[in-house]
C-alpha cells in the first residue's frame, strides 16, 4: 500500500508522468478588437527551473499565463509544450498534459471542505477516491493546513485559499506549475513560508514554476531569472541581479529614472 509520502513524490493511478522539459511562448501576440494585449513575447520555463514574471499593472502577465494554460488562444504566434504545438487545446487538455496553474482569485467550490478542493482536482484527473484523498492529505499537511481539512472552504482566510490552490494545483505533480499572484494579501512572515514552499517545489514535484509576483521579495529571492513585461512587451530577462540593475526595468517598473 502506498504511503502518503509515496503520494507526494509517484503519480499513481491512470496518469503517467509528464515527460515535457520546457514550456515555451514563441512570438505571441494577443489582441482584443485593436489593442495588444501581447505583443510578440517569447519565453521559455525549463523543468526544475524557478521563473519569474513581472511587469507593471496591465503589462499583459495574466494573458500571457492564459495563453500557457489553453485560457486564451493566441492571435499569432504559438506556444509549445516539449516541442509540440499545443494549438487548439483546451485547459482540460493543458492540465492532463502536466501544465497546472492558480489564479489570483481562489476559484474553490466554497461549499465543499477544504480537503474536498484538493480531492476533486485528483478524481477529475484519473486518481481512485482513496488514492485522491491520501494525496490531498499530504499537500494540505506541506501547505499547513491539514488542521482545516474539513473546514467548509468559504470560511477560509483569503491567504489560506491561495494556499488551498496551490495544494489543488499540484495534485498530480504537473511538469510545470504556473503561480498568479500566490503572494498578494500575504503578511511578511506569510511570505517567508511561501518562499520555502516555491524553492523546493522543482526537487520535491519534478517540475518547473512560473511565478507572476508583485512582491519583489518573494520574487527576487526564488527566481533562477526573470521576464519583465511592460504594455505587452518583453523588456528584459536575466537574473534577479542583472533586473535589479537594469535601467529600463528600474524606470518602466520600479519607477526611477535611467
Amino acid at each position: 500500500m502506498q504511503t502518503e509520502e509515496s503520494l507526494l513524490t509517484d503519480r499513481p493511478g491512470l496518469l503517467a508522468q509528464p515527460q515535457a522539459a520546457e514550456l515555451t511562448a514563441e512570438n505571441v501576440v494577443v489582441q482584443f478588437g485593436g489593442l495588444a494585449a501581447i505583443s510578440k513575447v517569447s519565453l521559455t520555463v525549463r523543468r526544475g527551473d524557478i521563473f519569474g514574471l513581472i511587469g507593471p499593472n496591465g503589462a499583459g502577465k495574466t494573458t500571457l499565463v492564459n495563453c500557457l494554460t489553453g485560457f486564451q488562444a493566441p492571435t499569432s504566434g504559438r506556444v509549445l509544450l516539449g516541442g509540440d504545438a499545443t494549438s487548439g487545446w483546451s485547459p482540460d487538455k493543458f492540465r492532463k498534459q502536466g501544465v497546472a496553474r492558480t489564479f489570483q482569485a481562489g476559484r474553490l467550490f466554497k461549499e465543499m471542505t477544504v480537503l474536498e478542493n484538493v480531492e476533486v482536482a485528483a478524481v477529475g484527473l484519473g486518481l481512485t477516491r482513496r488514492a485522491a484523498q491520501l494525496r490531498a492529505m499530504a499537500l494540505l499537511d506541506w501547505v499547513g493546513l491539514a488542521p482545516q481539512a474539513n473546514r467548509i472552504a468559504g470560511t477560509l482566510a483569503y491567504t489560506d485559499e491561495r494556499r488551498v490552490g496551490i495544494a489543488r494545483a499540484l495534485i498530480l505533480s504537473p511538469a510545470f506549475i504556473l503561480l498568479d499572484e500566490p503572494a498578494a494579501g500575504m503578511s511578511d512572515a506569510e511570505c517567508e513560508d511561501l518562499i520555502e514552499w516555491v524553492a523546493t517545489i522543482p526537487d520535491r514535484f519534478n517540475c518547473g514554476v512560473l511565478l507572476i509576483e508583485h512582491n519583489m521579495r518573494v520574487i527576487m529571492g526564488v527566481c533562477d531569472r526573470i521576464h519583465v513585461l511592460d504594455g505587452g512587451r518583453s523588456l528584459a530577462e536575466g537574473t534577479p541581479a542583472e533586473i535589479q540593475e537594469n535601467p529600463a526595468v528600474m524606470a518602466a517598473y520600479l519607477g526611477m529614472e535611467s
